[in-house]
């Protein structure tokens, strides 16, 4: 058996590659719906229900699709340009800590600056934090060939460690008695809600801007040639006079920014504080829902959504049917999968012999 690259995909072949990685997902998750001895078609509407049933459901939806858009976008990026940034997580952990840094470890005083300009600080300070923290595998990647997969990953434990000794030292709010967790941000700083009496808060607009702004950005301006040139092919990129390692270093800039935003934002507009269990995994799943959209920062939204509407959904299947929560969880898996071996298909036919 061998791959041979198609010379021309049919229009219908495109459509049809979507569905079939839909209906395998469905099977899979049928087959455990099954295995756990659960009615299928009650457990499946128990799922749709508890994701987007409901003003409360989808607003639970949304809130937990922000942070994911943000690290599906800062895996988008790096992937584009070949730069295997599996760190979203770590970043976005010092992205939250700067963020704390600069909105609450001041009493209350703001250090006497505008609430506008201190926002403005905060942020800056939190995409910065991302930032620095991907620049160093991706030097190393460009001037000594340490693989950035290896970097990113260990750099996920020893940014946790540093979060707890934060919490447990000089970040350690007074008033929590005992709990591991940081000073709050002043209220001031805090994002607003978008819908009354829910959690989606300002920072879906944020995500949504930066989705728009990254598709711009990769599609109209020379950067954006670049970074597209060296993920398709880094030798003939740099024969045809592309600047790799300023190119490689622009990229983890902006990758570890938005996952820094992420951490940023999900302190400002759901917790105030920081603690070690803020982020149930959004950086790994950032690059899930990365492949999922096919490193497409427009499909990132719809990734994310998808993604978060099915982890919100399986709480309430889970408690009314008796399922195992894992079940969204490998339905994720089985969607990321399977749109690969779709796209894979689209573009090459298997051969036998």
């Amino acid at each position: 058996m061998r791959l041979e690259k198609r010379e021309h995909t049919a229009p219908l072949a495109l459509l049809l590659a979507p569905l079939g990685a839909l209906g395998f997902t469905l099977l899979v998750g049928a087959l455990l719906v099954v295995w756990a001895g659960a009615p299928v078609a009650r457990t499946f509407l128990l799922l749709l229900q508890g994701g987007l049933g409901s003003v409360f459901a989808i607003s639970e939806t949304l809130t937990r699709a922000i942070p994911l858009m943000l690290t599906g976008l800062a895996a988008t990026v790096a992937f584009k340009a070949r730069l295997f940034n599996i760190g979203a997580e770590g970043q976005l952990y010092m992205g939250a800590l700067a963020a704390v840094a600069v909105g609450g470890l001041h009493g209350g005083t703001g250090w006497g600056l505008p609430l506008a300009v201190l926002f403005v600080l905060m942020m800056l300070a939190a995409a910065l934090a991302g930032a620095l923290l991907l620049l160093g595998p991706a030097l190393l990647k460009v001037r000594l060939g340490v693989d950035e997969v290896v970097t990113t990953l260990l750099l996920n434990f020893i940014v946790l460690l540093l979060v707890s000794l934060m919490l447990d030292g000089p970040m350690k709010d007074p008033t929590a008695m005992g709990w591991p967790q940081s000073v709050a941000l002043l209220s001031e700083l805090e994002l607003s809600k978008l819908i009354a009496q829910t959690r989606v808060h300002s920072g879906l607009l944020w995500a949504l801007a930066l989705a728009i702004g990254l598709w711009t950005l990769l599609k109209y301006t020379v950067l954006g040639f670049d970074i597209r040139a060296l993920g398709a092919n880094p030798r003939a990129a740099a024969f045809a006079g592309v600047p790799v390692t300023r190119t490689v270093v622009l990229v983890a800039l902006l990758s570890g920014g938005l996952a820094g935003l992420a951490g940023a934002i999900e302190v400002a507009g759901r917790t105030s504080y920081l603690t070690l269990d803020m982020s149930p995994g959004y950086g790994y799943s950032g690059i899930v829902i990365a492949m999922l959209a096919a490193l497409h920062p427009l499909a990132v939204v719809g990734a994310s959504v998808f993604v978060a509407s099915v982890i919100v959904g399986a709480d309430s299947m889970s408690r009314a049917v008796g399922v195992p929560t894992f079940i969204a969880d490998c339905m994720v898996a089985a969607a990321l999968i399977s749109v690969l071996v779709a796209t894979l298909l689209t573009q090459y036919r298997v051969r036998w012999r």
